[in-house]
């Protein structure tokens, strides 16, 4: 366990998943529980649209590679972690963690506007994680569809990159954006139970 820096990744994501899910069902919620991505695309499912996901088209992570491998390697994005983000933690929290941008590439400064960016497409902070670097103020929780479409600003996810080869594995790790297309329509979707 001490050997492995990846260990707690899986503790953290089944903590935010439960998280997440007793978040999930509120009626006319537009708050995000879950986004996971597949290496095609990214999906969304929102509180208030129960059994519904919202997808759109995954991006290449921008970031750092192991030797030997570039961006023309890479895969877009796929994987599991964003539930981390979806919980207010993640990206949304590196500004407590501004070590992480050795492993995802950047500055110290990008840790700090990250966390800063996403107060402005969440719902609130939580109080119960604070971020020392930004004067100690919750981490952003709660992804808001409604904010990220009126704020035109999408979700950052800390991610590793797989090679977009089968069986390569990870060649490196990196931000990514959720796509537009997922917080779209889950607004489209929401604005038409309203209606209806």
């Amino acid at each position: 366990i001490g050997a492995d820096d990846m260990f707690f990744l899986s503790l953290s994501m089944a903590a935010c998943k439960a998280t997440m899910d007793a978040a999930h069902g509120v009626p006319f919620s537009s708050t995000v529980t879950a986004m996971a991505r597949n290496g095609v695309n990214v999906g969304n499912r929102v509180s208030g649209l129960d059994g519904q996901w919202f997808v759109g088209p995954a991006d290449i992570p921008v970031g750092l590679f192991l030797p030997g491998f570039s961006v023309a390697d890479a895969n877009p994005d796929i994987g599991d972690s964003a539930i981390t983000e979806t919980a207010g933690l993640g990206a949304f929290a590196m500004a407590a963690a501004p070590a992480m941008v050795q492993f995802v590439g950047g500055t110290p400064q990008d840790a700090l506007r990250y966390s800063r960016e996403m107060a402005h497409v969440t719902i609130g902070r939580n109080p119960g994680f604070t971020l020392p670097m930004l004067d100690f103020i919750g981490a952003p929780v709660g992804i808001d569809v409604r904010k990220v479409v009126d704020e035109s600003m999408r979700p950052v996810i800390n991610t590793a990159t797989a090679h977009k080869e089968p069986g390569m594995g990870i060649i490196g790790a990196g931000v990514v954006q959720a796509p537009m297309k997922c917080f779209v329509d889950a607004v489209s979707a929401l604005a038409a139970i309203r209606a209806g």
